[in-house]
Parts: structure tokens; C-alpha cells; sequence
């Protein structure tokens, strides 16, 4: 992901401190110097990173997963994702989270592009991939994932984004640069 400065927008790096470190996420206290001089704070929310990928069957219809997301208390579509594990490469995640959560495996992977979430308070980078070539074998989530697999064709696909039924961000994204290098 390429970095871009201006000096006129960027804040300087003064120093860190932990508020909080827990199992999936670690927040920081960082304290910066903006370009107008002052110090302030920034909160920043540390996230290792993860994949999302778009995995497609030979007919054309899409693999999604249907969870409960409790931050937002409601079951959610969205495509296979998972974060990746400690000097694990995005490839290799996608691979594994596609397995676990899914059962398929690929043969055929495209690069679609890279997003950062909410970067007004976390580092969290999104790989985004398209799957093809699948095959099937047995789902095999981790034990505290409940996760129902559809499949959907493309139609579908766009009545339940326009529906408002489709509204996780990685999955939009994915879909939005999948579209776009038809």
C-alpha cells in the first residue's frame, strides 16, 4: 500500500502509550505534533491485518457467508475473511480462511487490491481476492465461529446490495474492484 505525505497535512510521531491489549486488538495513546505545531492525542487501534475473498463457481454464482456480527447485533452476508496470524502472508491466509470457513479450495487467485477499514482510528489493512477453480470439502471453522454458507448468483448479488441486505464494507469493496476489472 503505497504512503503519500505532504507537509502541510502530516502529523509528526512524539510518542506512545497502551491504553488497552487484548486478544484481537491492541489501542494506543499516541501523542503527534500537527503541522500547525500543536500537540494532541490520536487513539489508534492496532489490527493485524486480514483477507477477504470473493470465491466464485464455475456457474458464475458467488459463495458468501451468512454470521452474527455482535457489534451490529445482526446476522450479516458477507465473502469468507479472516485475520491473518502472526508473520502469516495475505495468500497463505486467504487460502486457509477460504478452507475453514467455506470448505472450498481454489485453484485459480487475483489480487483485487487492499483497503484500509476506518482509518480515522485503526491500521487495519484488508486483502482482497477473487477465488476460482473451487472445489468442495468439508467446512471447518474455528470453535467459536457459527457460519452458514449460500451461494448466489450474480443478480442476487446486486438485488440484496440494493436492498440494503448486503452492507458489510470488505464484501462492497470486493465486489465494487471485482466489477470494475470485468
Amino acid at each position: 500500500m503505497k504512503k503519500f505525505h505532504q507537509a502541510n497535512l502530516d502529523e509528526t510521531f512524539i510518542s506512545s502509550k497502551v491504553g488497552f491489549s487484548g486478544r484481537l486488538l491492541q489501542v494506543n495513546i499516541d501523542t503527534v505534533t500537527l503541522p500547525n505545531g500543536r500537540e494532541t492525542t490520536r487513539e489508534l487501534i492496532h489490527h493485524p491485518g486480514a483477507v477477504a475473498i470473493v470465491p466464485i463457481l464455475d456457474d458464475g454464482r458467488m459463495i458468501f457467508v451468512k454470521q452474527y456480527r455482535y457489534p451490529v447485533g445482526t446476522v450479516m452476508y458477507e465473502i469468507p475473511a479472516g485475520k491473518l496470524d502472526p508473520g502469516e502472508e495475505p495468500d497463505v491466509c486467504a487460502a486457509r480462511e477460504l478452507s475453514e470457513e467455506t470448505g472450498y479450495s481454489a485453484q485459480e487467485w487475483q489480487k483485487l487490491t487492499s483497503i484500509v477499514t476506518t482509518p480515522g482510528f485503526t491500521d487495519e489493512v484488508i486483502h482482497l481476492y477473487a477465488a476460482r477453480g473451487l472445489e468442495k470439502h468439508a467446512q471447518h471453522t474455528d470453535e467459536d465461529e457459527f457460519i452458514d454458507i449460500v451461494a448466489l448468483t450474480p443478480q442476487q448479488v446486486r438485488q440484496m446490495v440494493l436492498a440494503g441486505e448486503i452492507f458489510d464494507s470488505k464484501t462492497l469493496s470486493a465486489l465494487c474492484v471485482l466489477e470494475m476489472l470485468k
